[in-house]
């Protein structure tokens, strides 16, 4: 019979890592979470190339920065706050990204906030394409909260930003986004399920 995989948590692995030295369970680490981490970065870098390079660029700091992990969230929370950061920090370096003047030459139309009684179906497809059309910050913060359930404490570690700051960032992006799909569709019947997908968490 073939021998049954070792299943043990990530905080489990990293426990013993750092208590007991055993260097060689990253590995479990790395093969749960490396192509989660890729396609976050293809995602904010938006090429395959560069996308493996920052994934293994994380995974290494991950395993350097292991004592730095506390416990006071999941493994994989902390991981994807890591992965956020250093895919942002690059891009703000590399690419020159300034998102608050960005932001000021891009404002928002006023925006109907209205909600309504029937239930529309929303096309996910044009949802993620028109995630590319924002920010890159933007469209991290659509992902942390939504995708990845981070608290705005998270958030606003991983943007390096208050958390003021990253929760008015979060409510612009979702405006845009809003704003965006209802143009493209040229209804706004889809607007009440898409508020219910972003609903503002109270943590």
């Amino acid at each position: 019979m073939p021998r049954k995989k070792l299943e043990i948590s990530d905080e489990e692995v990293v426990r013993r890592i750092k208590e007991g030295h055993e260097s060689e369970l990253f590995s479990v680490l790395y093969e749960r979470y490396y192509s989660k981490v890729l396609d976050k970065c293809y995602s904010l870098a938006q090429s395959r190339e560069l996308a493996e390079e920052l994934a293994g660029d994380i995974l290494s700091k991950v395993y350097e920065k292991l004592d730095s992990f506390k416990g006071n969230s999941s493994f994989s929370s902390w991981l994807y706050s890591v992965t956020y950061n250093h895919c942002i920090d690059w891009l703000r370096e590399k690419k020159r990204l300034h998102y608050p003047e960005w932001n000021s030459s891009n404002e928002l139309p006023e925006i109907i906030d209205e909600t309504y009684e029937e239930e529309s179906i929303i096309d996910y497809d044009r949802l993620m394409t028109l995630l590319d059309k924002l920010h890159t910050e933007e469209k991290a913060l659509i992902m942390m909260r939504y995708f990845d359930e981070m608290s705005l404490m998270q958030i606003a570690k991983a943007l390096r930003v208050t958390e003021s700051a990253a929760k008015m960032r979060l409510k612009r992006a979702k405006a845009r986004l809003l704003y965006l799909y209802n143009s493209s569709s040229g209804e706004y019947s889809v607007l009440l399920p898409l508020l219910l997908l972003f609903a503002v968490s109270s943590s």
